[in-house]
């Protein structure tokens, strides 16, 4: 890095604004609309094509909100995190809770969530669900795709704003800073990359989905803001705690139109049960709130009695299971899953509850840098998170920390120069990579855990990053970037996990197997 800030003109390319988002989430949108209503000028760039590249538009369940109980709220997002959260910021999240949702969701963008008298938006009588963990019902829902019914009129208002661009299918691959203090990224668009200036730049790039063989994230979620982040130097905390949800239809390996899918929370939440592979229902043996105990005891237990009994289905006959969630039911029927007869599911990684640490306002520990959303660690999910908690935790982060990064201007520094002089690799490269390091996640980093799997996997992903470093240092292509973040988050997670002595939530620890001979 050069000692002096360089001038405009020095460069024959670039971007500058007052604001750059990266990710296009609830949490990216939000924190766009916060600078915006503050009258800076904003980016958002981000990988996905619209709008189905982004993690938010596949949430199901909905939006928790406090009604009129914000310390019943708080209570029960301390419980499900094993008292691991952090009370500030789960003071600042239900307190908000309320506003947000109104200001945001309903009086700006028009979202219609499901009433009891079926009025839509227009109606106070909102048909408010219960979801594992929580005491009431207190989730904003519309059907089983919340996320799309608030996303996609999201990034319809923020293309119609002024001073908001939204440059889609464009990777960060890099931070810019000089310092201590962040100046914006280094952004990929068809193969072209460009030098980004902001006055503050805010990470909102999602989950580390692609870190395992299966997922709820869309394709992408490889953890590229917290491994730019973590390079630049900034502090990131709570890597260990990766969430798996307990239903998800695992789909087949060889027939790729029978893909997996998440069975929403709220549908245990409306009675369903969870049945063993004889018929058995076996959750109240595990937890005295059975079917809604925290996502990390059912995850455990349906993973347990997979093993055990060779399949789980969640059994929806004691609901209108076609009429209460008619997206689920026709999802089922164009996989040919016979739903009456109760469906396959299992576990598969969900979302990440630590990553880059913020206060709260999104700040992170470099100067002028902002996170918000999965790619964020703001306290507030401690260990295991509460369901319905990651869109209102976006949201309400994302509109603090939009707010605050309005308030200053771009500056220029010399910016990393990338450079690609060696011949291009071969196409399969970083996917033959991804399912190595996948196969480590998954066998030595995933629900269950000992000492000396993690310290395995560290050294496979120790030597695994080592290589992507070298051809990173010669070359530069999207997949390529994508593959040295997804190394670097998972190092991190494994190290986070081995220096986590306490198995608490998520980070589920256990004694390593005997081996052969041994007394």
């Amino acid at each position: 890095m050069a000692d002096e800030t360089t001038e405009l003109e020095d460069y024959d390319d670039y971007q500058a604004t007052d604001v750059l988002v990266v990710g296009s989430g609830i949490a990216g949108l939000a924190a766009a609309l916060g600078a915006a209503r503050e009258g800076a000028d904003v980016i958002v760039a981000t990988k996905a094509t619209r709008p189905e590249g982004a993690s938010s538009w596949w949430a199901q369940g909905g939006i928790a909100v406090s009604r009129d109980d914000p310390g019943q709220f708080k209570e029960d997002i301390l419980a499900a995190s094993a008292d691991t959260s952090d009370p500030e910021a789960v003071d600042v999240l239900v307190d908000e809770a309320n506003g947000a949702v109104q200001d945001v969701l309903v009086d700006t963008l028009g979202v219609e969530f499901d009433t009891s008298d079926g009025d839509g938006a227009e109606s106070d009588d909102f048909d408010f669900g219960r979801e594992a963990a929580h005491d009431e019902p207190r989730i904003l829902h519309v059907d089983a795709s919340t996320g799309k019914h608030i996303h996609v009129p999201f990034l319809n208002h923020l293309d119609d704003r002024e001073g908001v661009e939204i440059l889609d299918d464009t990777a960060a691959l890099e931070l810019v800073s000089h310092e201590g203090r962040v100046h914006g990224a280094l952004l990929e668009r068809e193969d072209e990359v460009t030098p980004t200036f902001a006055g503050a730049t805010i990470l909102a790039t999602g989950g580390i989905g692609d870190l395992y063989p299966r997922s709820t994230n869309p394709d992408g979620s490889t953890g590229d803001g917290i491994a730019m982040a973590a390079l630049a130097g900034a502090e990131v905390e709570d890597m260990e705690y990766v969430q798996f949800h307990p239903t998800v239809y695992p789909g087949s390996d060889t027939d790729p139109d029978d893909g997996p899918f998440l069975v929403s929370e709220a549908v245990r939440g409306e009675g369903a049960v969870l049945r063993d592979g004889e018929g058995e229902r076996f959750m109240p043996d595990y937890h005295e709130d059975a079917e809604l105990a925290p996502r990390d005891v059912v995850a455990r237990a349906v993973q347990k009695e997979r093993e055990a009994t060779d399949e789980v289905v969640l059994d929806v006959s004691p609901l209108d299971f076609a009429g209460e969630f008619p997206d689920l039911a026709a999802k089922c029927e164009e996989r040919d899953v016979d739903w009456e007869s109760g469906i396959p599911v299992g576990p598969a990684e969900h979302f990440l509850c630590g990553g880059v640490d913020v206060d709260t306002r999104g700040r992170a520990s470099l100067d002028r840098l902002y996170a918000v959303g999965e790619c964020s660690r703001t306290g507030v999910h401690g260990a295991n998170r509460l369901a319905s908690t990651s869109l209102l935790e976006g949201l309400v982060w994302g509109l603090r920390a939009g707010e605050d990064a309005a308030d200053y201007d771009p500056e220029v520094v010399e910016a990393p120069e990338l450079l690609d002089r060696d011949p291009a690799l071969p196409e399969n490269f970083a996917r033959e990579k991804f399912v190595r390091l996948r196969r480590v996640m998954d066998e030595y980093v995933g629900l269950r855990r000992n000492r000396d799997d993690l310290g395995r996997a560290q050294a496979v992903l120790r030597r695994l990053k080592g290589e992507v470093d070298a051809y990173v240092r010669t070359r530069t292509s999207r997949s390529l970037y994508e593959l040295r973040h997804a190394s670097v988050t998972a190092l991190l997670v494994a190290r986070a996990a081995a220096e986590n002595e306490e198995s608490v939530g998520t980070h589920n620890l256990v004694e390593a197997p005997a081996k052969p001979g041994a007394d």
